[in-house]
């Protein structure tokens, strides 16, 4: 019966989905008030509905209802309950209903903190969310129907992914999610500032906060999936430039690109044209990782489906929402006239050179990533794009977007000079000159991958305490700093956040060392500063799964640092084994030990890895992340622009 009930109220969440998309649209169109009122409570009826359809299936796979074919397919009555939760969103058609879950979530919010709006552009806002909701309504129910019964339910299911039963991956779709589908609120005002024909410093303002919490979530979700993998796939990387990671890290980009050029429409009311069509690429990147994770025209080992029928549904709404926003974009731009001008030497030129950086390098990413299909396709070859086109391509727009950086955060508007602002930043230059120079001299036969890197993380932190510092003024008052706004502080700690995760990709590719070998019980092997001893290899019990645990012990001069345990599962139901890494976690290193096979000889397989600054990656994630938060904390986000006046005739809300 609740199944049933969960079904219904996602065919009906279509129903009000096409109300919201229709009759607010038409209402803004002739200017109808009580039309454009409809958006309102159908945006929040749609959202009920969509969370009445997903507790329900949440209901089935907690219960172990094994009468749903997604159930049997993603569960099993032994698996621990955080699996049998996760299992909902851990397939294709559970996925889809937490992606919808989360666009009507979106679609509420707009309606809930939308009420400074003009009425006519919150009404057009409201109804592109729910075209959007409409089309992937339809893709669920028409083509991915998560409440398909079986003919006869089996008496137990098949399990879940072992790789996803993990707590990393129970909690990073929802993130990615949050980060993927907020951009489509960017996008609707997009549409919906392109429809009324007006962009403005307003405009601006309420598009910011938005696009700042979908970057946010979505800095949080790459950041746990690059960890998950890190700690979990048992190979000691942090990023592999799998297609599906890529599908994530384009918008990433874009919408990095975007909060930036937002900054200068709101500012000094420029750069109109380029923020609305970075507003349709964010989101259309989105639907560009949709349609990779679930066509199957690309091989990851992260794909959801593989279903043609599936790929050329998502194909048509990435074609239809896309292609006809850009439509609309080459009718009305024109009409977007920039009205701030600025010198060559200026934070508005700062922040066009951020926006050319990062959305070039989404588009080389994009190349890289479909290159293989588009070579199939026409070439009839198959061609494999890995990690060393990725490292030499996106790289070198990394290093000048690092350089600029912040020298750019501290140019002034309008006009700037060069010379004061590289007076300020001249002690963290050479800081970070004097660090990068350090690394290379007591490096021998390496790359200079490490020292450039951390002269730019160098510089970039440096760089946006540099930023701060100058805010205390010719006196050196530090009280001024605790009466910043809270953007500032977001910017700073965000740049930083940048610098430091530079500084852990470069110490983790640049010094890392790595060991493989046969180890014999109780005899001890060296790696680096480190002496290691295998003490025990058990066989271990866990709730539906069997693990061989090894026993590990780690000495750093002669005293013992930690006793390590890293295990090799095996899940009897999916006939599946996987690898736990046992990593020794430390400020300025990572020991990361693997265990392997048994050999004919007694001994076992391991594999040892020094991992420099490791850390650094995900903590310089998260500080990017604060600084979002603390960004969207600001009163000016909070207290909203005032709306705009209205043209005669418009009847107020």
């Amino acid at each position: 019966m609740i199944t049933e009930l969960g079904h219904f109220a996602l065919a009906l969440a279509l129903v009000v989905a096409l109300v919201q998309a229709i009759v607010p649209m038409v209402g803004a169109h002739r200017r109808h008030a009580g039309w454009m009122a409809v958006a309102e409570p159908a945006a929040n009826a749609q959202f009920l509905l969509i969370a009445l359809s997903f507790a329900a299936l949440t209901y089935a796979f907690v219960t172990s209802d094994f009468s749903l074919q997604v159930v049997v397919a993603n569960s099993h009555s032994a698996k621990p309950m955080l699996y049998k939760i996760s299992g909902v969103w851990g397939n294709h058609e559970g996925s889809m209903l937490l992606w919808v879950l989360i666009l009507a979530l979106f679609g509420a919010c707009a309606s809930w903190f939308g009420g400074n709006l003009p009425p006519s552009l919150r009404a057009r806002v409201l109804g592109v969310q729910g075209a959007i909701g409409v089309a992937f309504l339809a893709f669920i129910l028409f083509t991915s129907n998560p409440f398909t019964r079986m003919a006869v339910a089996p008496f137990d299911g098949q399990d879940l992914n072992p790789l996803l039963q993990d707590p990393g991956l129970a909690f990073h779709p929802p993130f990615l999610y949050l980060g993927y589908v907020g951009l489509s609120v960017s996008f609707s005002f997009a549409v919906a500032a392109l429809i009324e024909g007006r962009v403005d410093a307003a405009w601006g303002r309420w598009v910011r906060p938005w696009t700042l919490a979908a970057w946010v979530f979505l800095t949080i979700g790459i950041a746990m999936g690059s960890w998950w993998a890190y700690y979990e796939l048992g190979w000691g990387g942090f990023w592999f430039w799998d297609p599906v990671e890529n599908a994530s890290f384009m918008p990433w980009l874009f919408a990095a690109a975007l909060l930036h050029s937002a900054i200068v429409v709101e500012k000094r009311e420029s750069l109109k044209a380029w923020t609305i069509l970075l507003a349709i690429l964010a989101f259309g990147f989105s639907l560009i990782g949709t349609f990779i994770v679930r066509s199957g025209v690309i091989t990851s080992v992260h794909a959801f489906a593989n279903d043609p029928e599936r790929g050329v549904f998502i194909l048509a709404i990435l074609a239809i929402f896309t292609g006809g926003a850009l439509t609309l974009f080459a009718a009305r731009a024109g009409t977007m006239e920039a009205k701030g001008v600025f010198s060559l030497l200026s934070r508005e030129s700062g922040l066009v050179a951020n926006n050319i950086l990062l959305a070039v390098s989404s588009f080389v990413v994009f190349i890289g990533t479909i290159w293989p299909l588009v070579a199939e396709m026409f070439l009839d070859r198959k061609l494999s794009v890995g990690p060393p086109f990725f490292n030499m391509a996106f790289t070198p727009f990394m290093i000048v977007l690092g350089l600029i950086l912040p020298i750019g955060a501290m140019l002034p508007w309008k006009r700037a000079k060069l010379g004061r602002v590289m007076r300020q930043l001249a002690p963290a230059f050479v800081l970070a000159l004097a660090i990068g120079g350090l690394a290379w001299a007591m490096q021998t036969g390496r790359s200079l991958m490490g020292p450039v890197g951390l002269f730019l993380g160098t510089w970039l932190v440096f760089g946006a305490l540099t930023d701060l510092w100058t805010r205390t003024g010719r006196d050196r008052d530090l009280t001024r700093l605790l009466r910043l706004p809270r953007a500032d502080w977001g910017k700073a700690v965000a740049h930083a956040g940048l610098g430091v995760t530079m500084l852990g990709v470069a110490g983790l590719m640049a010094w890392e060392e790595e060991d493989i070998r046969t180890v014999q019980l109780n005899e001890p092997w060296t790696v680096g500063a480190f002496e290691l001893v295998l003490t025990a290899v058990n066989r271990v019990e866990g709730p539906n799964y069997i693990s061989t645990m090894g026993d590990v012990t780690l000495r750093q001069d002669a005293q013992d640092i930690a006793s390590l345990h890293p295990e090799k599962r095996t899940y009897p139901v999916a006939q599946m084994p996987t690898t736990e890494a046992a990593i020794d976690y430390r400020f300025l290193r990572d020991v990361y030990v693997v265990i392997g096979d048994a050999q004919a000889d007694g001994g076992w397989a391991m594999r040892t890895y020094i991992k420099p600054l490791a850390n650094w990656i995900w903590a310089g994630s998260l500080l990017m992340a604060l600084g979002g938060t603390l960004s969207l904390s600001d009163r000016r986000f909070r207290v909203a622009a005032g709306a705009r006046r209205e043209p005669k005739g418009v009847p107020a809300e």
